[in-house]
Parts: C-alpha cells; structure tokens; sequence
C-alpha cells in the first residue's frame, strides 16, 4: 500500500516546532558552555608555566581568559580569616581557607585562597594561623568562585568569632565585613605549604561533558523532527 502526507493539525505543527527550537537553544547553551570551560581550563594550564608578574601588570593584563601569575609583597590581617565550607576536592569534604592581604604596593586589598583543609565529620578544621610581619606570595590572579544558589542570606553579620563560615563568596558581603576595600579577584595561593591542598583545577563540570549533552539535545531535536514525520507519512487509507 502507497504512502501519502497526511496534513498535520497546527497545534503538532506548533508543539513539533517549539520542541525543536528549544532543544536547539539548549544545544546551543552546552556548546558555549563547552567553550568557555576549556578556554577556562586553557587558561589555568597556562598560568602555571608562567612567570610571576607584578600586582599592577597583573590586574592591566586580566580578563577572561587570562589568569597571571602574581608576586606579591604586603600583610594579612592575622585576625580575619573565612572558611568556604563544603567543598569536595576528591573523595574528601572540607573548607577553603580565605584570607585579607594588603599588598604593599597600595590599591584595594585581596582575598586570598590559602588552600583547602580536608574536615573531620561534623567537624570544621582550625585553619593554621596568618603570618603577622610582611610576606612576599604568589599567586594566581583569578576571578572568585561562582556564588550559585544563595540560601541563608549573608551569615557574617551574625558571627562574632573568627574564623567566621560561609557557603558562598561574595566580596561585597566579605569587604563590608573587613571594613575595607577588596580587588574584585582573588589571588589562588601556589607556593608549597604541606599544610594545605592547593590543586587549581576547576570542580566543574569538563567541556567533554557539555559537549556530550550538546548532541544528547541534537538528538532529540532530531527525534522530534522524524516522529513527526513519520506520523505524517503514512498508508493510504483504503477509499
């Protein structure tokens, strides 16, 4: 029996259509995304085998994908000290260790990423005390974490002991709490010290991973396409 196109109602015309455009734009979104991460991860890569530069050349040079090595002369504030809680790095839980440096050059202070100290159940870890007289540092001139789901609203108002906790980083929550003015990066600590784990790599998701949703939503948009198709060429029904 021959087959003949059947005309479609509208609304599987419309509802062919809307699927198809949104698993596109959804395919689209994990592309750049896969962009992004890898000129992120790019980025880093290179950052290591660099050289150190100043402050002031570092924050003249930075953008998006361009994270510079600093050496950094100044003070930290050996009171102020903020924990990043629940971070995963590997099969551990733990904090990452925040800091507020002065560099001496002048300019907005920094904050800090010590490294991450792996916590013990219920229990957060004693970060090791900051240095009191002027150190010299490097440093990646990174921007800050992505702040993602804010839940609680800002908790340092209402911690009165140091170190004091958080969940997320935000410099201006942190900047009013120091009572300073903070570079809107941070600097990613890379001298050795056994004390802390001071792997960079990005805990996110890797670009092979956005590419591979990319083509999951081609897919589907290419599912949608010949579902409707084949609804639509079908026998002849017998006259």
């Amino acid at each position: 029996m021959k087959r003949a196109w059947h005309r479609p109602r509208a609304f599987a015309v419309a509802l062919t259509l809307a699927g198809v455009a949104v698993f596109l734009a959804l395919a689209a979104w994990q592309f750049r995304r896969a962009h992004e991460k890898e000129r992120l991860f790019d980025a880093l890569a290179h950052a290591s085998t660099q050289g150190p530069v100043s402050l002031d050349a570092a924050r003249r040079e930075a953008s998006d994908g361009n994270y510079p090595v600093v050496r950094v002369e100044g003070r930290f504030d050996p009171r102020r000290q903020y924990l990043l809680d629940n971070v995963v790095r590997g099969p551990r839980t733990g904090v990452m260790v925040y800091g507020v440096f002065e560099p001496a050059e002048g300019g907005p202070a920094l904050l800090v990423n010590r490294g991450f100290l792996a916590r013990e159940a219920a229990t957060l870890p004693e970060p090791p005390s900051l240095p009191a007289s002027q150190v010299a540092i490097d440093a990646i001139y990174a921007p800050p974490p992505g702040v993602g789901l804010r839940m609680g609203g800002n908790v340092l108002p209402r911690q009165a002991e140091w170190p004091k906790t958080v969940i997320y980083i935000d410099l201006g929550e942190i900047a009013a709490d120091a009572a300073r003015e903070l570079d809107a990066r941070v600097l990613l600590e890379i001298g050795d010290d056994a004390r802390f784990v001071r792997d960079w790599t990005p805990a996110v998701f890797p670009p092979v991973r956005h590419l591979g949703y990319a083509w999951t939503w081609l897919t589907f948009a290419l599912v949608a396409v010949a579902t409707f198709l084949i609804l639509h060429w079908r026998r002849r029904e017998p006259t």
